[in-house]
């Protein structure tokens, strides 16, 4: 197994690498993850959390054994900024509110050397009294701009977005699945920037039903092709920032699949 030490970014890097590298030719080993990053989606998804030490005891003693009962396969996200560009590969994309949200959480709270989990409640904290209190201060969150999401030739959504991601996890978000429609392997989840909307997306994925039945102002999609225009949005993948661009849209496919080491939850 190919095992990955670092946060989403790294493991992002590595995926990048191995699709378009050719290093292991069409037969990639499986990849494990360790939890030792700032945000640490993916080794989450994969039942590794806590301790990278400890996890990685654990990867030790499942690769003396059959590693197949620990299999698991994930798809990928390919992202192209244009058509002629080597794609960059990962599995989770913010944008809109979400991602100026995490670039807000990753310059000026994490420079504060708090814990985690006490610089993510400050950034929540953070937003909603933005959003609540409709306040601009350069010590909040900025107010998110008109993004424009394409999701088949005949189907498309525009606004303002407090929170928008694109991703391929089982788990997205929080702790709910998103039941899937059949009708593509990019998962999309848009919230409007209205705090009644947020709210009602929060507590209807805390309650394992965000995919169940729809909200005004939650969007929930599938597709497989997703393409994302705006002026100066950002977006990141898996730790990368891109930006969108008026006429120049960001292209969102699937990837090919690889195989994943799963830890036991």
């Amino acid at each position: 197994m190919l095992i990955i030490n670092g946060g989403d970014g790294t493991v992002q890097a590595a995926l990048t690498e191995i699709h378009n590298g050719g290093h292991f030719e069409d037969d990639p080993p499986p990849v494990a993850v360790l939890p030792n990053g700032k945000t640490n989606l993916i080794a989450i998804d994969l039942g590794s959390h806590g301790d990278p030490i400890v996890a990685l005891e654990r990867l030790v003693l499942i690769a003396q054994s059959d590693l197949s009962p620990h299999i698991v396969a994930r798809e990928l996200i390919a992202l192209r900024c244009d058509p002629t560009s080597h794609p960059v590969i990962g599995m989770f994309l913010g944008g809109a509110g979400l991602a100026d949200t995490m670039l807000y959480c990753r310059n000026k709270i994490y420079p504060l050397g708090l814990p985690n989990s006490v610089a993510h409640a400050l950034t929540a904290v953070a937003l909603l009294t933005r959003m609540i209190l409709r306040l601009k201060a350069s010590f909040l969150p900025p107010e998110p701009s008109l993004l424009q999401i394409s999701l088949r030739p005949e189907d498309s959504i525009s606004g303002r977005y407090a929170l928008f991601a694109v991703t391929t996890l089982e788990k997205m978000l929080l702790a709910s699945e998103l039941s899937g429609s059949g009708r593509g392997r990019l998962k999309l989840v848009a919230v409007e920037e209205r705090p009644f909307s947020l709210l009602k997306a929060f507590f209807a994925n805390m309650l394992g039903k965000l995919g169940g039945r729809r909200f005004p102002g939650v969007h929930l999609e599938e597709s497989d092709e997703i393409s994302i225009e705006g002026d100066n949005t950002n977006l990141i993948l898996d730790g990368e920032m891109f930006r969108t661009q008026v006429g120049r849209p960001i292209v969102l496919s699937p990837a090919q699949p690889l195989s994943f080491v799963r830890l036991a939850a």
